[in-house]
């Protein structure tokens, strides 16, 4: 088998991975067992099929369905970009899939899990598919596909409102990107040719490359969560099943990154602007999308944010690979985009590890509220440590995974304004402190949480603390994976290479060497000695505990001579400084306890940090517009002569129109 027909394998694997658990007779339990073990196949597979064609072969190979579709045939194709692609996609689905044997074990008699793990297999399939598409119209429907079981996934407790609203925004934005996708292949179908054109193979200067390029922007920029056209993506993330959100902020995200890199392989040197206003999104993106993550309360909205944040990172890479391209700096280009590419691949795994985390808190706490959690790390102790790894991985400090592709994405910054010149060297200059700011504030931000989460004493009974063994089986695999990375760099980076070489259109140009120029070896050793050092420190400290002698004694009080668990630093209070420095952006709304008399009763203190653009902007617009347009409503009143009267009219006026015309 060649390596596509190995990827398209790991496709049907997916594909019929749920049928099992349809059947009534068949035990929920043992058909989520059933759907793990083939998504595992396809995983291996797949995996496979990528590793075979970027570390050896490099060929690309070609499907063409027999079956014709009215406008085109079905076309597949494995090249570097889809292969890398693959990769982030079959991991996190197998060990979505792992965990998913233990998420919802308490209710093995609900058959609507069932239902979860058909769509899940399902929804894997169609994006392997969307990523093999070699032409428009195939990927048109495995995407739309996607979309529609993720929505179906996303709803499943649609008995409640707030998932019903989640499931209409997420699903008005996929119709949105739908519609402008259709726009997006019509105008690349243009150039001729059934497939998508070759890469480098398209002219960036014509008025048409820019609106293929805008429109993709703002088609795979609303599925990727861009700034500000994320607006689906807090809601939708906070209120689907915890593996879920995993799959939608680890993977389907991505598959925005995915659109806009293959439309921008299709053209040459790309013009300047095109880095420039990259570049100033990612960076939005990034220092918005954190600060709006300090505010949150809910630990799935705030990881939401998050992945705003990340995928800001990730385009400001693209950013600074594209400025690279535009002024002839391969040293650039090969760091702006290799940072990108594995920042896409560190995010799908440390991202799905914190709402894994996540979920298995919200198993326990039976909340999403930070604000009621605490001192989880003693019911919790596995969950805990793999949160924290996902946590130190997202905030970009090293030895773990994050910190390499923010370290090749920062060193592209400093060659680039090293040696640009004008506006690309200005937008360089201000990228530097603020993805430095990005990092700040994120490490903030999950001190936050995990303090509140995980430290300090439990604020609310827990009604049964345990933990699954499959789902912390699962939290493992990708908190070794983020290890690994940040500990062997320049092993990964090997996947990279055919990657940015197939994006890149400068064909016959030799690129440099991703390992040399950002001296990886280095950076290896340096995450070995690091861990060395925490691993000394860690045994030194509790051997130093063992031999002291122990005993109990009273705390300082503050005054209170009988301190609870409410008396603790919540999270809002924690973060209700940088809220406030910040507050001009996201205009929290408080509501403070009105104080009476010398013995006030019992009140209450609530802040949240609302969603500006959407409830500030875009909601009140759409209102607005409703309000103008009432009156003309009432055209709408359902009487058969007033339809015929409006036709006629509007034939008359497109008549008199043609004649002027």
């Amino acid at each position: 088998m060649t390596a596509l027909e190995f990827a398209l394998s790991a496709a049907l694997l997916c594909a019929v991975s749920g049928v099992p658990s349809l059947f009534a007779h068949i035990p929920l339990f043992l058909g989520r067992k059933i759907a793990c073990i083939l998504i595992a196949l396809g995983a291996a597979a797949g995996l496979a099929a990528s590793g075979e064609l970027l570390l050896h072969s490099g060929q690309v190979e070609t499907i063409e369905m027999a079956w014709q579709l009215p406008v085109s045939a079905m076309f597949f194709r494995l090249d570097p970009l889809s292969a890398f692609f693959l990769i982030p996609v079959l991991i996190v689905a197998f060990c979505i899939a792992l965990y998913a044997c233990g998420y919802c074990s308490t209710s093995p008699e609900n058959r609507a899990e069932s239902i979860l793990t058909f769509y899940l297999g399902l929804a894997v399939s169609a994006i392997i598919l969307l990523l093999l598409s070699a032409n428009g119209i195939t990927l048109l429907i495995f995407w739309e596909i996607m979309a529609l079981l993720v929505y179906l996934a996303m709803c499943l407790e649609h008995g409640r409102q707030e998932v019903r609203e989640a499931g209409l925004q997420y699903l008005v934005a996929s119709h949105v990107t739908t519609l402008l996708m259709m726009v997006l292949f019509s105008l690349i179908s243009s150039y001729g040719g059934q497939s998508f054109p070759a890469g480098g193979s398209l002219d960036s200067a014509s008025p048409a490359a820019v609106a293929i390029f805008l429109t993709a922007l703002v088609a795979f920029g609303m599925k990727a969560g861009i700034m500000p056209l994320h607006i689906w993506l807090p809601t939708a993330h906070a209120n689907a099943p915890s593996h879920i959100s995993a799959i939608m902020s680890g993977i389907v995200l991505k598959m925005g990154i995915y659109g806009l890199l293959r439309v921008i392989s299709f053209y040459s040197t790309p013009p300047l602007w095109w880095g420039v206003l990259l570049l100033c999104l990612g960076i939005v993106s990034a220092v918005v999308g954190v600060l709006f993550a300090i505010g949150q309360h809910d630990i799935k909205r705030l990881l939401a944010y998050h992945s705003i944040e990340n995928i800001g990172i990730i385009v400001m890479g693209i950013g600074v690979a594209l400025i690279g391209l535009t002024t002839g700096s391969s040293i650039l280009y090969v760091l702006g985009m290799a940072g990108a590419l594995l920042h896409v691949l560190n995010h799908a795994l440390f991202k799905s590890l914190l709402f894994l985390g996540a979920g298995a808190i919200i198993h326990v706490a039976c909340t999403r509220d930070i604000d009621r959690m605490g001192g989880l790390s003693r019911t919790l102790p596995l969950t805990s440590l793999a949160f924290l790894t996902g946590a130190v991985a997202i905030c970009g400090l090293p030895p773990l995974n994050g910190f390499v592709s923010e370290f090749l994405i920062y060193l592209g910054i400093f060659k680039g304004f090293g040696t640009t010149t004008g506006e690309a060297a200005a937008f360089m200059a201000l990228a530097a402190p603020l993805l430095a700011l990005t990092g700040g504030l994120a490490l903030a931000c999950f001190v936050k949480v995990y303090g509140s989460v995980f430290l300090g004493a439990a604020r609310s009974e827990l009604p049964d603390p345990h933990e699954s063994p499959f789902m912390t089986a699962a939290m493992a695999v990708l908190a070794g994976l983020c290890i690994l990375i940040g500990v062997l760099p320049w092993a990964v980076v090997r996947l990279l290479e055919q990657v940015i070489s197939s994006i890149c259109p400068q064909h016959g140009t030799p690129l440099p060497s991703i390992r040399s120029t950002a001296h990886l070896y280095g950076l290896s050793i340096a995450a070995v000695i690091l861990i060395l050092l925490f691993t000394l420190l860690a045994i030194w400290y509790a051997r130093r505990l063992a031999s002291k002698p122990t005993g109990e004694s009273g705390t300082w009080d503050c005054g209170y001579a009988a301190p609870a668990p409410s008396m603790q630093y919540t999270a809002s209070s924690f973060a209700e400084m940088l809220v406030g420095i910040f507050g001009a952006i996201l205009r929290p709304e408080r509501h403070a306890p009105e104080v009476k008399g010398l013995f006030p009763g019992r009140s209450t203190f609530e802040s949240h940090v609302p969603e500006v653009v959407l409830d500030k902007g875009i909601l009140p617009f759409f209102a607005l517009i409703d309000r103008r347009l009432a009156m003309i409503r009432r055209l709408q009143n359902g009487q058969l002569n007033h339809y015929i009267l409006y036709i006629f009219v509007a034939l008359i006026v497109l008549l008199g129109l043609s004649d002027f015309l």
